[in-house]
């Protein structure tokens, strides 16, 4: 017996497949993106360094920022302030312990427009085998421009502050004066360039 979907279920599942068909996949071009991290050292000077290796994609339509779903994936081993010793450190368990955890990770669970040229994104953070529900400022995305190669290309910054202890980052000391060696807070800065890729046919 031949059996048919009842038209309204028909209808819904091709839009479906539309929608899914018209979202593009846009890769985070490493070589032309950052992650970067500010922490206040003593009480008196900001220490920042940045995570030399990132890579992820973007799931968007190129229309509607808003609905894009962006996950990111960052090498916690490439971390780099610039001192050996330091760095050393900053990979060992006292903190960011990167043979255990290897990776710090990202995915978007909303986004919503804010301010003017701004969204609010909200997402999962996981770092240090902990997870947290974190929120990013986002500035942008750019206007789409074309490469020499004529690739499309998109750019974004997203900004937010963090509490280490939240990712069971805890190591410090207390100055002879009062206050700790190393604060709390953490302040982070993602500036990320999209690159569109094509759309391959199924079976390719």
């Amino acid at each position: 017996m031949k059996y048919t979907l009842p038209t309204g279920i028909a209808v819904s599942m091709l839009l479906s497949s539309l929608a899914v068909a018209q979202t593009d996949v846009w890769e985070i071009d490493s070589s032309h993106s950052s992650a970067q991290f500010s922490v206040r050292h003593m009480m008196v000077s900001n220490v920042r360094g940045d995570f030399g290796k990132m890579s992820g994609r973007v799931f968007f339509d190129g229309k509607d920022f808003a609905k894009a779903r962006v996950e990111a994936v960052i090498d916690a081993a490439s971390i780099s302030t610039r001192n050996d010793g330091r760095d050393k450190d900053l990979r060992s368990p006292a903190f960011f312990d990167v043979e255990q955890f290897p990776k710090i990770e990202f995915k978007s669970r909303k986004l919503e427009p804010a301010q003017p040229g701004h969204l609010r994104m909200t997402g999962d953070l996981t770092m240090h085998g902990v997870t947290r529900e974190v929120v990013l400022d986002v500035e942008g995305p750019t206007p789409e421009v074309k490469d020499q190669r004529g690739i499309a290309r998109i750019g974004a910054t997203a900004t937010t502050k963090i509490n280490r202890k939240d990712f069971n980052i805890l190591w410090n000391r207390t100055l002879d004066g009062g206050g700790m060696v190393v604060s709390d807070e953490v302040q982070i800065t993602i500036d990320i360039e999209l690159v569109k890729r094509p759309v391959q046919s199924p079976g390719h």
